[in-house]
């Protein structure tokens, strides 16, 4: 089975296309982006792919980033992966931006809870909480700093992501022992593929995982336009 990862949640634009029991992507790329998703990303597919044995015709899935994220980023990546998904006559799945930056900790097996938290900005994050296993301690949420520490396990902590260093501070004040990773705040691509690999169509749809409403909203008083 070949799937074809997309990530368009956060600061990058990427693409890998993963062999089921395979080390390494057959064909990757990445480019670090605050804006341009919608640009960017048909054509980065297209050079991926031109590097992938039997091209698209040799896609068994799909797999995208469905949140948490950016708004326009989830609903650019969702939207390409269904699109590829029908062309391609393949299902596609969502991974939550959350598991995919804690994978990499997750497959060390260190002892401790691992914490992948993304600054939600106001102080505030969004926050996954996984077992040295892998197992989801506490589902993807957005929280406040000071409660979401009140949800960890007393002890070991690793965490990961833009929020990490917010997190780690007062998680340490509270008593924990923290470990900051140091790893990349956006998600590793090829974990991306991987988790897609392990996922079930039926049950991990590719689905916007928002946790907030839009800071964008209509002035008060005036008409909002909806289709007919």
């Amino acid at each position: 089975m070949k799937i074809l990862a997309i990530d368009t949640a956060l600061g990058a634009t990427s693409a890998c296309v993963l062999e089921a029991g395979a080390d390494a992507a057959e064909a990757s790329e990445s480019i670090a982006m605050a804006r341009g998703h919608a640009e960017a990303l048909l054509p980065l597919v297209d050079r991926v792919m031109a590097r992938v044995d039997g091209g698209f015709d040799a896609l068994s899935r799909i797999a995208v980033t469905v949140g948490p994220g950016s708004f326009t980023g989830l609903r650019i990546g969702i939207a390409a992966a269904r699109a590829i998904g029908i062309a391609c006559k393949v299902p596609v799945v969502g991974v939550s931006t959350l598991a995919a930056l804690a994978a990499p900790l997750i497959v060390e097996q260190k002892p401790g809870e691992i914490a992948a938290a993304i600054d939600a900005r106001h102080g505030n994050i969004f926050l996954a909480v996984f077992g040295p296993d892998g197992r989801i301690v506490r589902p993807p949420l957005m929280t406040g700093i000071r409660d979401a520490v009140r949800l960890l396990e007393p002890g070991r902590l690793r965490l990961v992501g833009s929020g990490a260093p917010m997190l780690a501070i007062e998680a340490a004040a509270a008593g924990h022992i923290v470990e900051l990773t140091g790893r990349e705040t956006i998600p590793d691509i090829l974990y991306v593929a991987r988790l897609g690999l392990l996922a079930d169509p039926l049950t991990t749809p590719a689905r916007p995982l928002y946790l907030k409403a839009p800071d964008a909203k209509p002035l008060a008083g005036s008409a909002v336009l909806t289709p007919p």
